[in-house]
């Protein structure tokens, strides 16, 4: 099993007041820039850096960055830069970029470059994910939701064909138009870096995904729909002539870890503050899901909703239901004996062979993410390698049993 180490780096120095007074309420898109400091992000990203490289120490396999905009709860908004950082000083660890929202880009061409880059750099350890993004990304860049998957899909032929095809070409596509596409550097990894793809689970998604062979990376998805969107891979994967394994699905979860279970508990609830803003703080659906984001395949229907009315996604945390979060290992918080034990449940259903592990966000102090991830390289980490082998769980850079 792989196991890469994730946080959304997250900027909380604001209060749910704050946000209630902005414009609709919401802490994406519209929340005012006025609340940000410079001066206290120049510490955290400093900081974020620092945990990350701590975890090369402790023994992840990859370090996973993503990317979102307009929003303080993730600082990500160039996550592309932060590789490039960590390529420099990190030696081991895949850069694990999870990942480049592609419809957002008007210069597919210039994002093949910098990923190129990224990769020589850290000597051929890039991972390059690539994801359509959330409403909030094309209304943050001013891009048309309604063309968003189509957009996607073409950006992504360019840039594999700018990879692995000697320029100079021409590209006419339906959105995008290049008299000459000739990027003199190209990835040191051939015939291109590995591509992976996260989400929720759009079927679509997934079915674009298993053409492409690229393994598909669940984000804290119900384990039981998540059991039901894989079937959707399955299918579309056999129909192209092979049979997926845990190589080719993975699966985020918010795993904190302390010395005891109290503790760990009391210092989890900052995950609450985190990616949904201050507390209970619901996103505009219109936000998230714009007319035209959503696919509107008939079939579908069912479970696209279900998928959004999950009680757990991001939305629908607050302190009330924390108990009820743990208690359905929606997030594995506790001493190391018993996220291991919860650890071995939610594996044993979802059978992920790439496993990224959510650490700390929102609230959770500095001094607290350090000893959690001490605990990780101590303990957690390696009974999690023991359990991948004992449940046969293949990650992409295993040959498979």
């Amino acid at each position: 099993m792989f196991l890469m180490r994730f946080t959304e780096r997250a900027y909380v120095n604001y209060t749910a007041e704050d946000v209630k007074n902005s414009p609709n309420s919401a802490v994406r898109l519209t929340f005012s820039n006025a609340h940000f400091d410079p001066q206290l992000g120049s510490d955290l990203y400093n900081t974020y850096l620092d945990e990350y490289e701590y975890c090369e120490e402790i023994g992840f396999d990859g370090l996973m960055l993503n990317e979102h905009h307009n929003t303080p709860t993730c600082m990500g908004a160039t996550m592309n830069l932060e590789a490039a950082i960590l390529a420099r000083t990190t030696k081991k660890p895949k850069i694990v970029l999870l990942g480049n929202p592609l419809p957002i880009f008007d210069n597919p061409v210039r994002l093949a470059e910098e990923l190129a880059e990224i990769d020589m750099i850290s000597r051929g350890r890039l991972v390059s994910g690539f994801v359509r993004g959330t409403g909030v990304e094309s209304l943050a860049t001013n891009t048309n939701p309604l063309h968003n998957r189509e957009r996607f899909q073409e950006a992504h032929d360019l840039i594999i064909k700018t990879w692995t095809t000697p320029g100079p070409f021409r590209w006419e596509g339906e959105h995008y138009h290049f008299r000459v596409v000739n990027p003199f550097e190209t990835p040191l990894q051939k015939p291109h870096p590995p591509i992976w793809v996260p989400g929720t689970g759009s079927p679509e998604t997934l079915e674009w995904c298993a053409e492409h062979h690229y393994p598909f990376v669940f984000l804290e998805t119900d384990p039981e729909a998540t059991i039901d969107m894989k079937t959707i891979y399955a299918d579309t994967a056999r129909e192209h002539g092979y049979e997926p394994g845990p190589e080719h699905f993975g699966y985020l979860l918010r795993i904190h870890v302390q010395d005891t279970d109290e503790y760990a508990k009391e210092v989890g609830k900052g995950y609450l503050v985190g990616n949904v803003g201050v507390g209970r703080l619901p996103m505009p659906s219109d936000h998230m899901f714009p007319v035209g984001y959503s696919g509107r395949d008939p079939k579908y229907l069912a479970l696209r909703e279900r998928i959004r009315s999950d009680p757990f996604r991001v939305g629908g945390l607050d302190t009330a239901g924390y108990e009820a979060i743990l208690d359905a290992n929606r997030m594995i918080i506790g001493s190391p004996d018993t996220v291991i034990r919860k650890l071995r449940d939610v594996l044993s259903r979802v059978r992920p062979g790439i496993l990224a592990v959510w650490t700390d966000d929102g609230s959770i102090s500095h001094k607290d993410t350090m000893r959690c991830l001490e605990l990780m390289g101590q303990e957690v980490l390696p009974a999690l390698r023991e359990i991948g082998e004992e449940l046969e769980l293949t990650d992409p850079f295993q040959k498979a049993p």
